[in-house]
C-alpha cells in the first residue's frame, strides 16, 4: 500500500467517525423538529414518518456539510431536516386543491395591492381585492396554515410547479439556489417588522403559535393569520421564482 492510498483511506475514516458523531449529537433535534411541525399537521400525519425523513436529511447534512463555507452545522442541519420532512409530506400532497387555489389567489392579491400602493398590504386591502369579508379573508389564511407548512427552501403552492430545492442538477442549479436565497433574505428584510418576529420566534426560536402569542401580547389565532399572510406576501413578492 502507498503512503497517498494509506493517508487517503485514514482521512475516509476520520470522515466517517465525524459524520457520526454529527448524527449522534443532532438525532434529539430531529424529534424536537418532528414535534414543532406536527402540531401545524392534520391528524393524519404520523409523527414516525416526519422522524424517519428527518432522520435522512441528518444523514444526508452530515455527509454534505463543509465548515468553511460558513455557516455552522446546527444552521446547516436544521435547514436540511426540516426540507426533508416538507419533501415527505409534499409527496403525500395531503392539501386539498382548494387550499392550493386560495394560497395563490391571496399571494396574487398581496402582489396587486403592493403593486398599486408601494406599500405592504393590509388586511383589509388584500380582503377588498378579493371582495370579501375581513372575516373571510381570515378564514383562508387560517386554512392556509391549518393545511400547509411554509418552506423557505421552497416557496411554492403546488406540486406541478418546479421547486428550486428538487430541480435540475449541476452547477446552474447552485447558481440558481444562491440567487433565490439572496433575493429571500431581501424579501424577508422587507416585511413588516411584525412578521419579520413571528418568523423567527417560529423559525429560529422553535416557539409554537400560542407561546409566539404570549411574547406579542396577542391571540393564538392572529399569530396563525400573520404567519400565513407572511407568506402569501414573500410568495407575491418571489413570484419571480415560481415559473
Amino acid at each position: 500500500m502507498t503512503v497517498a492510498k494509506g493517508l487517503q483511506m485514514y482521512a475516509t475514516a476520520q470522515a466517517r467517525d465525524e459524520q457520526t458523531l454529527l448524527v449522534e449529537q443532532h438525532a434529539p433535534l430531529v424529534k424536537r423538529i418532528a414535534y414543532h411541525m406536527l402540531a401545524r399537521l392534520p391528524a393524519s400525519v404520523q409523527v414516525d414518518d416526519l422522524i424517519q425523513a428527518g432522520m435522512i436529511g441528518l444523514l444526508e447534512a452530515a455527509k454534505k456539510y463543509d465548515s468553511s463555507k460558513g455557516a455552522s452545522f446546527e444552521t446547516f442541519v436544521g435547514i436540511r431536516i426540516r426540507g426533508a420532512m416538507l419533501d415527505e409530506m409534499r409527496k403525500g400532497d395531503w392539501v386539498p386543491r382548494s387550499v392550493h387555489r386560495n394560497t395563490r389567489m391571496v399571494s396574487e392579491a398581496v402582489r396587486k395591492v403592493e403593486s398599486r400602493t408601494g406599500k405592504d398590504a393590509q388586511d383589509k386591502e388584500v380582503a377588498a381585492e378579493l371582495d370579501m369579508s375581513l372575516e373571510e379573508y381570515h378564514a383562508i389564511l387560517a386554512d392556509t396554515q391549518g393545511s400547509r407548512l411554509f418552506s423557505f427552501d421552497g416557496l411554492q403552492e403546488d406540486g406541478a410547479q418546479p421547486d428550486l430545492q428538487v430541480s435540475h442538477r449541476g452547477p446552474g442549479r447552485e447558481i440558481e439556489q444562491e440567487k433565490f436565497k439572496q433575493a429571500l433574505a431581501q424579501a424577508i428584510e422587507g416585511l413588516p417588522e411584525r412578521e419579520q418576529l413571528v418568523l423567527s420566534l417560529y423559525y429560529s426560536e422553535e416557539l409554537n403559535l400560542k407561546e409566539i402569542g404570549v411574547v406579542l401580547g396577542i391571540s393564538e389565532s392572529r399569530v396563525s393569520q400573520l404567519h400565513s399572510q407572511c407568506a402569501a406576501r414573500l410568495r407575491a413578492r418571489l413570484a419571480e421564482w415560481h415559473s
